[in-house]
């Protein structure tokens, strides 16, 4: 009888993890808008890596859903399409709406806390980039919040494209974002610590509902 296979020692994989990390900042950061060409030469050089970590770390992006990468074009920024934004919408709804009723229902006071410490940190936001990464993480908060690991795994899923969809959003229309989104989320979390299981979903809903009507022009 033969010997089962042994298992094959892993490759170290942190220098291209990095590099994703960096490339992701940076897309998040609005050096790269959506459509924008990612280069390999470009990166590893900008980046002082050999191209190999920066292959690996474009596939991981493409992976999240951040990038795509076409024979006759090489990789660039994910464009949300209508399809795109409508699906992530719907997806986001569900998952959040399930979100929302477990936080009301088994959240602790530390977990509600975290939440209200994005909400402060909201506050001073310096633009509209610094806004969006903290609205997602307050949606990070929330998730982690509801205390159900894969629930929060299918959130991390989407998590990127929704940071693309939330750039979109601004990239359309910012006027007011800065001044009126801090408040919005107060009152989700108030919602949150009053345990109003009923009044959260229908401001969740709202929250969301109006990020797509100024993507889609409503």
């Amino acid at each position: 009888m033969s010997e089962p296979a042994r298992v094959v020692p892993a490759r170290r994989r942190g220098l291209a993890d990095e590099v994703a990390d960096r490339v992701r900042d940076a897309i998040f950061g609005g050096a790269y808008p959506p459509g924008a060409q990612l280069r390999e030469v470009e990166l590893a050089a900008a980046l002082g890596v050999s191209r190999g970590p920066v292959r690996e770390a474009l596939l991981k992006l493409e992976r999240e859903g951040l990038v795509r990468s076409e024979w006759h074009r090489g990789a660039h920024v994910t464009t949300l399409s209508d399809v795109d934004v409508a699906e992530l919408d719907s997806l986001r709804s569900a998952l959040e709406q399930l979100a929302v009723r477990l936080v009301v229902a088994s959240a602790s006071d530390a977990d509600l806390a975290a939440i209200d410490e994005v909400v402060e940190r909201m506050e001073r936001a310096r633009d509209e980039h610094e806004m969006v990464r903290c609205d997602i993480d307050f949606h990070d908060a929330v998730y982690a919040a509801s205390g159900h690991r894969r629930l929060n795994e299918a959130w991390q899923a989407i998590r990127s494209q929704v940071h693309l969809f939330l750039l979109a959003r601004i990239g359309v229309n910012s006027e007011g974002y800065l001044a009126n989104i801090p408040a919005e989320h107060r009152r989700l979390a108030s919602a949150l610590r009053a345990r109003d299981g009923e009044k959260a979903l229908d401001l969740f809903a709202a929250h969301r509902g109006q990020a797509l009507d100024v993507l889609t022009g409503k």
